[in-house]
């Protein structure tokens, strides 16, 4: 959706950044170099179906290879082209410099409707995606590092792994070749949930800074906070539905891309998510009130504005009639440049897409390490950290009978104290650990610049600094 007068989502980006580099001591040529898209390559190939050829156009850019592998998502959309590739690419390189995960930044994507095919076709087209990417260097573990994005999922990587493995028969480490993989085929649990889980941090870290939250004009915690979340695909569903049930917040709209629905008593997320997979929409949801056009209710009052679908939701079109005081960008570039000018000039606190949405590729992180490790988290210590609690747990209660103490260790404190912790756990206490530690590098610099006004640009000078340290290591 492109307003007039509007830049385009890739001019966005490139305006954002010299936002943040006009404010950097960066040497032109360094400028530069951090800023242009260093290769794109564009497949065109064809695949029998349906008793005839179709021909499908795909990308793979590479924006930065200060670190490598460099990785991104592949998402599978009409709206895939070029220029929408290279934005996400470029946004890529500043997500994993901003979060340390050490990755230059990538991305793909198919220009298909994902729903036009049946899952053999889609598999048989994913396939011959790859092949093309693969033999071009372009999906490899040490090189080029795909995940899941808009209109793909796990099923999608496991055929993109498995492509990868029938070419490449001696490389031991083929797996790491993708990240986003069913656990059962190498991939990482709490994969799936790990954007929208990282949604959740990152609004748990806001909330526990009193002087950021008073910036929004908010207080408290996360506790009955009213939430309107657009778009329940898997990340908007994983954070409404982990902040409504983990939170107490109070999920009051849904926007999806066929109407919305409403509810100031709250919605309950998991009921909508089955309506949807039954009837493909949230017409006739009988326990919310259905709005027929749904972008309006973006508008409606809240205290935190979840846009989690496509970019370009909130522009100079109906910036000026957002209530939130806060917006959470759960996608990629949500909120174009022209609307971001308007929101901070209102006082309205955006937490950036480059942190808010980094969950996905730090748990991507974890799985490529697992993958090349070929061990899963936790297998090496997990009893032995249980066997070590348990010890002291019966060391204490042995104490207690023996001095006539009458101690009594809580039922629920022992089960926890002495459970081990597994992949999962390790996963969630990684993401949390990132999410908390990025936040706190924006907001030092948020807060301690006059010419800092918001945390956007405070993401990108952390992001380009940390770029621009591995060029300049690199002798550049």
């Amino acid at each position: 959706m492109h307003v007039a007068g509007e830049p385009s989502f890739r001019e966005s980006v490139d305006l954002m950044f010299n936002r943040a580099v006009g404010l950097m001591d960066l040497s032109p040529g360094l400028e530069q170099k951090i800023r242009v898209c260093n290769s794109t390559y564009t497949v065109r190939f064809g695949v029998r179906l349906r008793g005839k050829i179709f021909t499908f156009t795909g990308y793979r850019s590479v924006h930065s290879e200060h670190m490598e592998p460099v990785k991104g998502g592949i998402r599978y959309a009409l709206s895939v082209s070029q220029d929408e590739v290279e934005a996400l690419a470029a946004l890529m390189t500043y997500k994993c410099a901003l979060v340390e995960t050490p990755f230059g930044g990538s991305k793909g994507g198919l220009c298909i409707d994902p729903r036009a095919w049946d899952e053999h076709e889609l598999e048989q087209i994913t396939r011959r995606f790859a092949y093309e990417l693969i033999k071009r260097d372009l999906i490899n573990p040490a090189q080029n590092v795909p995940a899941p994005d808009m209109g793909t999922g796990e099923r999608e990587m496991a055929w993109i792994a498995d492509q990868y493995a029938r070419m490449n028969t001696t490389d031991i480490n083929a797996k790491a070749c993708v990240t986003g993989k069913p656990p059962h085929a190498g991939g990482i649990r709490g994969r799936v949930e790990a954007t929208g889980r990282g949604v959740q941090y990152a609004l748990r870290e806001f909330f526990r800074h009193a002087e950021d939250k008073a910036k929004a004009g908010l207080s408290g915690d996360l506790d009955g906070k009213r939430v309107i979340v657009q778009g329940l695909g898997n990340v908007g569903y994983h954070a409404a539905k982990f902040l409504s049930e983990e939170d107490g917040a109070i999920i009051t709209g849904i926007i999806e891309h066929d109407g919305a629905l409403v509810s100031e008593t709250g919605i309950d997320v998991e009921a909508v998510r089955q309506w949807i997979t039954k009837t493909g929409s949230v017409k006739g949801y009988p326990l919310a009130t259905v709005v027929e056009d749904g972008a309006s209710v973006l508008e409606e009052a809240c205290d935190i504005l979840i846009p989690a679908a496509m970019e370009g939701v909130i522009t100079l079109a109906n910036a000026d009639r957002i209530k939130a005081p806060l917006i959470i960008e759960a996608a990629n570039g949500p909120i174009t440049y022209g609307a971001d000018e308007i929101l901070r000039k209102r006082g309205v606190v955006i937490i950036p897409d480059m942190y808010a949405n980094a969950g996905g590729v730090t748990v991507s992180y974890f799985e490529w390490v697992k993958n090349l490790s070929h061990i899963r988290f936790g297998r090496m210590q997990r009893r032995a950290e249980e066997a070590r609690s348990r010890a002291l747990v019966e060391e204490l209660e042995r104490l207690s009978a023996d001095q006539g103490l009458g101690w009594q260790l809580m039922p629920d404190f022992k089960q926890k104290f002495m459970q081990g912790s597994d992949e999962l756990m390790l996963v969630r206490s990684g993401l949390d650990d990132t999410m908390r530690a990025a936040y706190q590098a924006m907001r030092e610099v948020w807060h301690s610049r006059n010419d800092v006004e918001d945390l956007r640009v405070a993401a990108y000078i952390v992001s380009i600094d940390r770029v621009a340290k591995t060029y300049r290591s690199k002798g550049l």
